[in-house]
């Protein structure tokens, strides 16, 4: 492909250069005439681990150049790729300017271009500026519709400093978002022969996806600080103890746990959060990561309960009464909680949970169930048809296999607000809210 790289910055940079070795002819473009004039004579304007290589290498064989006029940089190009700075503004908002400027100039040099062209925007943005700001500003300035008449995609990029030729060529992942799945095809072939997952998707979506990455990274950052931080009063070796903890690629570096959906609950994570903040309190170490996260997770127990309750209606349903699917545990679950709740606020209840039914027969928690929550087990049924024509609300509070049937056989006079994500797809009459979807 020709592709004209707009901003010669550290992501531009080795996107430009990266492109060019992978084939493409490539121009950079931007407003710096020093960097320009470096970049064309073969050096590299940024430093980082085998950039002058590739620039030298693409220079010599007239795949790289650079120029200050983006209409010289256009003229020829199937694709823009937008690499120009988002930087902060005081107040922690995102500065715009650049990105607005560079899309109206593009436009303005698309205004009655036959040739379709691809405008790639590589700039990290916050979700939803690509429909309220990116394509507006090129509509506008070129008379022209995104996606019909020319392409528009987001692909962020996943690049540290200090290894990012390294990362371009063996990225995490590949993600394009776009409207159109022929632009995002397109876009996705400049990235031929390198070895990593691909991800179409929506242009929201793959705004976020950065993002999301970002300040995870950052959590862990402060995790392992403060995790650190207890260690070390206590004479422990946190290296030690962060290796072991990384190891663990099956629940602690995995999927697990990291999918939205309720507060948690149970016999374990609740009271061990509460014993290790305690214990970093008692050495006088403020630990604000660690501290939060029951404050978090008490957030989303309220958030759920104004969920039921917004809905106008009194008689509720609940699915699943334990902390999880395929246990009886009921010890510090959010769904008892938000029952407690409710009842207090004078709503009509009825519980259906196979498993704690089973346990106040013969389960080990009968005894629990016996002596704390033995007003809510008086709510429970064991017949679901019971519970489904006595509810105007169904809530979801686990993900028993039984329950995805359930609610697709509701009808149109039910609503099921699901706090655990049943399936991607849910097939049913009932008005179906998600929790955090």
């Amino acid at each position: 492909m020709k592709i004209s790289v707009l901003g010669l910055g550290y992501v531009g940079c080795v996107s430009a250069a990266c492109l060019a070795d992978s084939g493409h002819t490539v121009v950079g473009v931007d407003i710096n005439p020093v960097k320009v004039g470096v970049l064309n004579e073969g050096r590299t304007p940024i430093i980082e681990r085998e950039i002058e290589e590739i620039i030298a290498r693409a220079r010599k064989e007239g795949k790289l150049r650079a120029t200050t006029d983006i209409a010289e940089a256009l003229r020829d190009a199937d694709a823009s790729v937008v690499c120009v700075g988002t930087p902060s503004k005081p107040n922690g908002s995102l500065d715009l300017t650049y990105v607005e400027r560079v899309c109206r100039e593009i436009g303005e040099l698309l205004r009655g271009r036959e040739r379709r062209h691809i405008v790639v925007i590589r700039s990290t943005i916050l979700p939803g500026t690509m429909r309220s700001m990116v394509i507006p500003t090129l509509e506008r300035s070129s008379g022209a519709r995104a996606g019909v008449d020319f392409g528009v995609c987001f692909n962020p990029e996943f690049l540290r400093e200090g290894t990012s030729v390294y990362d371009y060529y063996h990225p995490p992942k590949i993600i394009v978002g776009s409207a159109n799945r022929d632009d995002a095809s397109a876009v996705m072939a400049m990235y031929e022969g390198i070895d990593a997952p691909r991800f179409i998707t929506e242009l929201e979506v793959s705004e976020m996806v950065k993002y999301a990455d970002n300040t995870f990274h950052g959590l862990k950052v402060c995790f392992a600080n403060e995790i650190g931080d207890i260690c070390k009063e206590l004479g422990i070796d946190s290296g030690d103890v962060m290796n072991i903890f990384c190891s663990d690629t099956k629940l602690n570096v995995s999927r697990n746990y990291l999918k939205p959906g309720f507060a948690f609950g149970g016999s374990c994570l609740p009271k061990d959060l509460r014993a290790l903040t305690y214990k970093a309190t008692s050495m006088d170490l403020k630990v604000p990561v660690l501290s939060a996260i029951l404050e978090s997770n008490e957030y989303h127990l309220r958030r759920g309960i104004r969920m039921v309750m917004d809905t106008g209606s009194k008689r509720i349903g609940i699915l699943g009464l334990s902390f999880k699917e395929g246990t009886d545990d009921l010890r510090e679950s959010p769904i008892v909680s938000l029952i407690e709740t409710l009842l207090g606020k004078g709503y009509e209840l009825k519980i259906f949970d196979r498993n704690v039914n089973l346990a106040r027969l013969v389960g080990a928690n009968r005894e629990y169930i016996e002596k704390h929550i033995k007003h809510i087990s008086r709510l429970m049924t064991e017949d679901v048809g019971e519970l489904t024509a006595f509810a105007e609300v169904v809530v979801v509070g686990n993900k028993s296999d039984e329950f995805k049937a359930i609610v697709e056989g509701l009808g149109e006079r039910h609503t099921v607000i699901d706090f655990v994500r049943l399936a991607d797809r849910i097939d049913t009459k009932a008005r179906y809210v998600g929790f955090c979807w």
